[in-house]
Protein backbone atom coordinates (compact mmCIF):
# COMPACT_ATOMS: atom_id res chain seq x y z
CA UNK A 1 0.00 0.00 0.00
CA UNK A 2 2.36 2.64 0.44
CA UNK A 3 6.47 2.37 -0.06
CA UNK A 4 9.55 5.18 1.15
CA UNK A 5 12.72 4.70 -0.73
CA UNK A 6 15.24 7.26 0.20
CA UNK A 7 12.94 9.89 1.29
CA UNK A 8 14.17 13.25 2.95
CA UNK A 9 13.27 16.75 3.96
CA UNK A 10 15.14 19.91 5.44
CA UNK A 11 15.11 22.72 5.44
CA UNK A 12 17.87 25.43 4.10
CA UNK A 13 19.16 28.13 6.24
CA UNK A 14 21.95 29.95 3.99
CA UNK A 15 24.05 27.61 3.33
CA UNK A 16 22.82 24.91 5.85
CA UNK A 17 20.67 22.23 5.31
CA UNK A 18 18.84 21.26 8.49
CA UNK A 19 17.47 18.04 7.90
CA UNK A 20 14.01 16.88 9.73
CA UNK A 21 14.55 12.95 8.13
CA UNK A 22 16.92 11.29 6.24
CA UNK A 23 16.95 8.37 4.00
CA UNK A 24 13.72 7.35 5.13
CA UNK A 25 12.68 3.14 3.48
CA UNK A 26 9.83 2.11 4.60
CA UNK A 27 6.56 -0.38 3.39
CA UNK A 28 2.95 -0.57 4.79
CA UNK A 29 0.84 -3.19 3.48
CA UNK A 30 -3.17 -3.05 3.31
CA UNK A 31 -4.61 -4.31 6.62
CA UNK A 32 -1.63 -2.97 8.90
CA UNK A 33 -1.50 -1.10 12.38
CA UNK A 34 2.14 0.88 12.21
CA UNK A 35 2.83 2.63 14.92
CA UNK A 36 5.63 5.46 14.67
CA UNK A 37 7.16 6.46 17.94
CA UNK A 38 10.31 8.72 19.11
CA UNK A 39 11.29 11.58 21.20
CA UNK A 40 9.84 15.09 20.20
CA UNK A 41 11.38 16.63 17.12
CA UNK A 42 12.49 13.01 15.35
CA UNK A 43 10.29 13.83 13.00
CA UNK A 44 7.24 11.71 13.66
CA UNK A 45 4.80 14.14 12.63
CA UNK A 46 6.48 15.16 9.60
CA UNK A 47 6.55 11.61 8.29
CA UNK A 48 2.80 11.52 8.83
CA UNK A 49 2.04 14.84 6.58
CA UNK A 50 4.62 13.21 3.84
CA UNK A 51 2.83 10.07 4.33
CA UNK A 52 -0.93 11.81 3.67
CA UNK A 53 0.05 14.23 1.01
CA UNK A 54 0.17 17.07 2.96
CA UNK A 55 3.71 18.38 2.66
CA UNK A 56 5.12 17.93 -0.77
CA UNK A 57 8.68 19.59 -0.11
CA UNK A 58 11.03 16.03 0.32
CA UNK A 59 12.75 14.41 -2.42
CA UNK A 60 13.01 10.66 -2.96
CA UNK A 61 10.02 8.08 -3.96
CA UNK A 62 6.99 7.60 -2.26
CA UNK A 63 4.57 5.00 -4.14
CA UNK A 64 0.92 5.02 -2.78
CA UNK A 65 -1.47 1.70 -3.81
CA UNK A 66 1.12 1.84 -6.63
CA UNK A 67 0.44 5.71 -7.87
CA UNK A 68 4.49 7.62 -7.97
CA UNK A 69 2.99 10.08 -5.61
CA UNK A 70 6.74 11.67 -5.86
CA UNK A 71 5.95 12.09 -9.64
CA UNK A 72 2.46 13.95 -8.84
CA UNK A 73 1.34 17.49 -8.83
CA UNK A 74 -0.37 18.94 -6.02
CA UNK A 75 -3.88 18.59 -6.96
CA UNK A 76 -3.21 14.97 -7.82
CA UNK A 77 -1.76 14.36 -4.55
CA UNK A 78 -5.19 15.91 -2.88
CA UNK A 79 -7.22 14.01 -4.74
CA UNK A 80 -5.53 10.75 -3.35
CA UNK A 81 -5.74 12.30 0.27
CA UNK A 82 -9.49 13.18 -0.50
CA UNK A 83 -10.05 9.80 -1.82
CA UNK A 84 -8.25 7.38 0.46
CA UNK A 85 -7.31 9.08 3.62
CA UNK A 86 -8.62 10.09 7.07
CA UNK A 87 -6.23 12.48 9.21
CA UNK A 88 -6.36 12.76 12.77
CA UNK A 89 -4.23 15.98 13.97
CA UNK A 90 -2.41 16.79 17.07
CA UNK A 91 -4.16 20.07 17.10
CA UNK A 92 -7.76 19.26 15.43
CA UNK A 93 -7.81 21.40 12.64
CA UNK A 94 -11.85 21.76 12.94
CA UNK A 95 -12.97 24.18 10.25
CA UNK A 96 -13.69 27.28 12.20
CA UNK A 97 -16.76 28.42 10.91
CA UNK A 98 -18.51 25.41 10.48
CA UNK A 99 -20.67 23.26 12.93
CA UNK A 100 -19.88 20.05 14.12
CA UNK A 101 -22.08 18.28 11.97
CA UNK A 102 -20.79 20.27 9.30
CA UNK A 103 -17.53 19.24 10.21
CA UNK A 104 -18.31 15.85 9.68
CA UNK A 105 -20.22 16.25 6.24
CA UNK A 106 -16.73 17.84 4.37
CA UNK A 107 -15.25 14.60 3.77
CA UNK A 108 -18.59 12.85 2.77
CA UNK A 109 -18.72 16.00 -0.25
CA UNK A 110 -15.18 15.07 -1.77
CA UNK A 111 -17.01 11.51 -2.73
CA UNK A 112 -20.31 11.12 -4.45
CA UNK A 113 -22.91 10.60 -1.67
CA UNK A 114 -26.31 12.30 -2.26
CA UNK A 115 -27.80 14.47 0.13
CA UNK A 116 -29.87 11.98 2.07
CA UNK A 117 -26.50 9.02 2.30
CA UNK A 118 -24.63 12.18 3.60
CA UNK A 119 -27.13 13.07 6.51
CA UNK A 120 -27.69 9.32 7.39
CA UNK A 121 -24.29 8.75 7.54
CA UNK A 122 -23.21 11.90 9.48
CA UNK A 123 -26.21 11.46 11.74
CA UNK A 124 -25.19 7.78 12.25
CA UNK A 125 -21.35 8.68 13.47
CA UNK A 126 -22.67 11.44 15.90
CA UNK A 127 -24.58 8.64 17.87
CA UNK A 128 -21.93 6.58 17.62
CA UNK A 129 -19.36 9.42 19.03
CA UNK A 130 -22.28 10.25 21.27
CA UNK A 131 -21.83 14.19 20.20
CA UNK A 132 -25.27 14.72 18.78
CA UNK A 133 -25.74 17.06 21.44
CA UNK A 134 -22.87 18.88 20.35
CA UNK A 135 -24.04 18.81 16.31
CA UNK A 136 -25.12 22.73 15.97
CA UNK A 137 -21.98 23.84 18.39
CA UNK A 138 -18.97 25.40 16.58
CA UNK A 139 -15.33 23.91 17.55
CA UNK A 140 -14.47 27.46 19.60
CA UNK A 141 -17.76 25.76 21.71
CA UNK A 142 -16.48 22.86 22.56
CA UNK A 143 -13.51 21.87 25.23
CA UNK A 144 -10.35 20.44 23.96
CA UNK A 145 -11.23 16.69 24.80
CA UNK A 146 -14.45 16.92 22.45
CA UNK A 147 -12.89 18.89 19.63
CA UNK A 148 -10.19 15.60 19.57
CA UNK A 149 -13.46 13.58 19.26
CA UNK A 150 -15.05 15.50 16.41
CA UNK A 151 -11.50 15.18 14.68
CA UNK A 152 -11.75 11.25 15.45
CA UNK A 153 -14.93 10.91 13.68
CA UNK A 154 -14.50 13.24 11.16
CA UNK A 155 -11.52 10.83 10.26
CA UNK A 156 -13.74 7.91 9.79
CA UNK A 157 -16.70 9.27 8.69
CA UNK A 158 -15.95 8.26 5.04
CA UNK A 159 -14.61 5.02 5.80
CA UNK A 160 -11.58 5.59 4.56
CA UNK A 161 -8.65 3.34 3.68
CA UNK A 162 -5.89 4.67 5.76
CA UNK A 163 -6.06 6.15 8.91
CA UNK A 164 -3.09 8.45 9.89
CA UNK A 165 -3.52 9.58 13.22
CA UNK A 166 -0.72 11.79 15.47
CA UNK A 167 -1.44 12.07 19.24
CA UNK A 168 -5.07 10.71 18.67
CA UNK A 169 -5.66 10.41 22.30
CA UNK A 170 -3.61 13.32 23.55
CA UNK A 171 -6.58 15.48 24.74
CA UNK A 172 -8.57 12.61 25.83
CA UNK A 173 -9.20 11.54 29.42
CA UNK A 174 -8.17 7.75 29.78
CA UNK A 175 -11.76 5.92 28.94
CA UNK A 176 -12.43 7.85 25.71
CA UNK A 177 -8.71 7.16 24.88
CA UNK A 178 -9.28 3.91 25.56
CA UNK A 179 -12.36 3.67 23.63
CA UNK A 180 -10.79 5.69 20.40
CA UNK A 181 -7.88 2.55 20.22
CA UNK A 182 -10.77 0.19 20.57
CA UNK A 183 -12.35 1.84 17.96
CA UNK A 184 -9.03 1.54 15.46
CA UNK A 185 -8.62 -1.66 16.63
CA UNK A 186 -12.46 -3.11 15.24
CA UNK A 187 -11.40 -0.83 12.14
CA UNK A 188 -8.29 -2.08 11.64
CA UNK A 189 -9.33 -5.72 11.95
CA UNK A 190 -11.79 -4.93 9.45
CA UNK A 191 -8.91 -4.31 6.76
CA UNK A 192 -8.07 -0.32 7.34
CA UNK A 193 -5.12 0.55 7.66
CA UNK A 194 -3.97 2.40 10.27
CA UNK A 195 -0.32 4.75 11.03
CA UNK A 196 -0.57 6.29 14.11
CA UNK A 197 2.20 8.87 15.97
CA UNK A 198 2.29 8.19 19.91
CA UNK A 199 4.14 8.46 22.87
CA UNK A 200 2.02 6.48 24.70
CA UNK A 201 3.56 2.56 24.95
CA UNK A 202 -0.19 0.99 26.06
CA UNK A 203 -1.42 2.82 22.25
CA UNK A 204 1.90 1.72 21.25
CA UNK A 205 0.49 -2.12 21.89
CA UNK A 206 -2.61 -1.80 19.57
CA UNK A 207 0.03 -1.82 16.52
CA UNK A 208 1.24 -4.60 14.48
CA UNK A 209 4.82 -3.38 15.02
CA UNK A 210 6.61 -0.09 16.23
CA UNK A 211 9.02 1.92 13.95
CA UNK A 212 11.38 4.18 15.80
CA UNK A 213 12.69 7.53 14.91
CA UNK A 214 15.86 9.51 16.17
CA UNK A 215 16.76 12.99 15.07
CA UNK A 216 15.21 11.77 11.46
CA UNK A 217 16.28 8.29 11.06
CA UNK A 218 14.74 5.10 11.12
CA UNK A 219 16.57 3.35 14.45
CA UNK A 220 15.19 -0.15 13.78
CA UNK A 221 15.41 -0.80 10.01
CA UNK A 222 14.46 -4.11 10.80
CA UNK A 223 10.50 -2.71 11.52
CA UNK A 224 10.52 -0.59 8.67
CA UNK A 225 9.41 -3.45 6.29
CA UNK A 226 5.90 -5.48 6.72
CA UNK A 227 6.20 -8.13 8.68
CA UNK A 228 5.88 -11.70 7.89
CA UNK A 229 1.81 -12.31 8.44
CA UNK A 230 -0.32 -9.71 9.53
CA UNK A 231 -1.67 -10.40 13.44
CA UNK A 232 1.27 -11.89 14.20
CA UNK A 233 3.25 -9.25 16.51
CA UNK A 234 6.75 -8.85 15.60
CA UNK A 235 7.95 -8.02 19.23
CA UNK A 236 6.30 -10.65 21.00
Amino acid sequence: MIKLQNVEKWYQTGNMKTFVLRRINLEVHEGEFVTIMGPSGAGKSTLLSIIGMLDGAWTGEYYFLDHPVHKLNQRQRVELNKKYIGFVFQSYHLLDNLTVYENLEVPLSYRNYKASERASIVCDILDRFNIVGKKDLYPNQLSGGQQQLVAVARALVASPKLILADEPTGNLHSTQGKEIMELFKRLNEEGTTIIQVTHSETNAAYGHRIVNLLDGWIVNPEQAGAPPALGVHPRT
